[in-house]
Order: structure tokens, then C-alpha cells, then sequence
């Protein structure tokens, strides 16, 4: 029989595909977790990773077994969890991805939950839209406030934050720039995106897709890794960029202007985390902002 630590040390390992980095996330030695998963492999009887001088992947079987192990792992250490908490009350400190605004956009979930559980903390950082996923993957954030699609098999869905007109932030020199609003169609003509470095297909196209409703493609451009990027490429012309409706408040630069598509469906947003790291602190915070519902905003907003 598996020992829980040994469950521990095999999803981690599953998850980060490095020793090293196993070891550092669980204060161990990677001495100790090459013991735990050969121990394991050994009552097994087959390989659970295949190791060489350079990576570390997951056999077919190790594969089944996280699959396996993942979902009573998590419901046995929520229930050691949430045993705790009955005694000990919720506490520790939860650090929150958001972009840009967004902080002020759900400020009344931030606050429920802050009255909720006063022995908590939250903690913030800052995510960049061209690369929304990975403050998440490096364990820098405990949750991350995204835009859907989110498929990552690794992540998990919770419950919506708020949702939001999709606009098209050109120069002001565009010449979209002094249009009433525009429509999908239009993307395929003088419309360049910026494109980001780091971001699943799925979600890049859920604000300005790869094709026009008849076909066209819509050109990519400038390769952007920060906001503060895309920013710079939309104002000064080389480029126009796909945002929500929040960001026209945040960011009236004179240089840029902003155009409603009136025939994009609205972004919606979530929160979203790690299913190995999910902890009572993420679910706890996952069901207040269910309890206090998305925020509707609109192309004024």
C-alpha cells in the first residue's frame, strides 16, 4: 500500500516532470523522492516514469495511475483539511492573478471574502494577458482570475467573476478609430494583431478569432510579451489588439482608441487553479464568488 506522503511525492512529480523541482515544492530531498517513486515501481513491478540525463516523462502506466490517484488523493486531504479548519478556523494567505483592473472589477467578491475569513490574507500579482497561464504553471499564483476557454487538463474551471464586451483597441490614427463600432468581418481589413508570445490557441481566439465570419484570415503581427507591450505596438501603429470593455476605463490613452465589435459575443471570466495545489483557502474563496455572483459590464463600462 502507497503511503499518502508517497502519493504526494508521485503526483507532484507527475505534475512538474523534475526531481529537483518536486524536491523544492515539498521541502525534501531529491534523494528522497527517487527512493519514493523506485519503492514504487518496485511494489508495482513496471516503470512509472521514463527518466533520461534530460527529462522526466510519464510511462503510459505512470500515466493511469495519476489519473487514478488524483481524485481520492484531493477528497482525502480536503477532508484532513477541512477537519482542521472546524478546529483552527481558515487561515494563510491566498495569492490572486488578475490583469489590469480587475482587482477593482471584482472588489465585492475580494471584500465578502475578506469578511468571511478574517484569518486570511490575500496576496496579488500581477498576470500579463500575453501570457496568462504562466504565473499559475510556476506555482506563482495560488488562482488566476482568466477569460474562457480555459481546456488545460491540468487546471481546474471554477466559478464565473464577471463578463464584458470584446473591443478592438486601435490608434488613434486607425481607421477604425472614429467608428461608432465595427464587426467581425471588418477584422480581416487594415486590422495586424499583436501576437502573443504565450497563450493557449483557444483563448487567443476567443477575443479576435484566426478567420472572419466569411473565411478571411486575420493577419497576425507584432509578437508582444507584456501589456505594456501591446500597448506600445497599438499606440504607436504597428498593430491593434482584441480587449474587454474594462480596459477603455483603465487606459484612455490620447494615442489609442477603442471600438466596440457589436457582433462579438461578450468574454466571460473565471477563476481558475491548479487541480494538484487546490487547498480549503482556493475552494473557500472558488465559493464566494459564486455566492456573489459575476459582475455584467457593458461597452460603457
Amino acid at each position: 500500500m502507497m503511503e499518502l506522503r508517497d502519493i504526494e511525492i508521485f503526483l507532484t512529480l507527475a505534475e512538474l516532470l523534475h526531481f529537483g523541482r518536486t524536491a523544492e515544492r515539498l521541502r525534501i530531498t531529491p534523494s528522497r523522492v527517487n527512493q519514493a517513486i523506485k519503492k514504487q515501481e518496485r511494489r508495482i513491478g513496471a516503470p512509472l516514469f521514463d527518466r533520461t540525463s534530460r527529462t522526466v516523462r510519464l510511462t503510459p502506466l505512470g500515466e493511469r495511475l495519476q489519473r487514478d490517484l488524483s481524485a481520492g488523493y484531493r477528497q482525502i486531504t480536503a477532508g484532513i483539511e477541512a477537519a482542521a479548519e472546524t478546529v483552527h478556523g481558515l487561515s494563510g494567505t491566498l495569492t490572486l492573478g488578475t490583469m489590469g483592473p480587475h482587482t477593482q472589477i471584482i472588489s465585492g467578491a475580494l471584500d465578502l471574502f475578506q469578511t468571511r475569513y478574517p484569518g486570511a490574507r490575500l496576496q496579488h500579482r500581477e498576470i500579463q494577458p500575453p501570457a496568462p497561464l504562466d504565473l499559475l504553471r510556476s506555482a506563482e499564483v495560488d488562482v488566476a482570475v482568466l477569460w474562457l476557454p480555459v481546456r488545460e487538463p491540468d487546471l481546474v474551471v471554477g466559478p464565473v467573476t464577471h463578463t464584458s464586451p470584446v473591443l478592438l483597441m486601435v490608434a488613434a490614427t486607425h481607421p477604425y478609430a472614429k467608428r461608432d463600432s465595427i464587426c467581425l468581418e471588418d477584422l480581416g481589413d487594415h486590422c495586424a494583431q499583436v501576437s502573443p508570445r504565450s497563450i493557449p490557441a483557444s483563448m487567443e481566439a476567443a477575443i479576435v478569432p484566426h478567420h472572419t465570419p466569411a473565411g478571411r484570415p486575420i493577419p497576425r503581427g507584432v509578437k508582444v510579451s507584456t501589456w505594456q507591450e501591446v500597448l506600445s505596438a497599438v499606440s504607436s501603429g504597428q498593430a491593434v489588439a482584441g480587449v474587454v470593455a474594462e480596459m477603455a476605463r483603465f487606459y484612455p490613452w490620447p494615442s489609442l482608441a477603442f471600438v466596440p465589435i457589436r457582433d462579438a459575443p461578450p468574454s466571460e471570466w473565471i477563476l481558475a487553479w491548479r487541480a494538484a495545489a487546490e487547498t480549503p483557502l482556493i475552494r473557500a474563496f472558488a465559493q464566494t464568488v459564486a455566492d456573489h455572483g459575476p459582475v455584467v459590464l457593458t461597452a460603457g463600462t
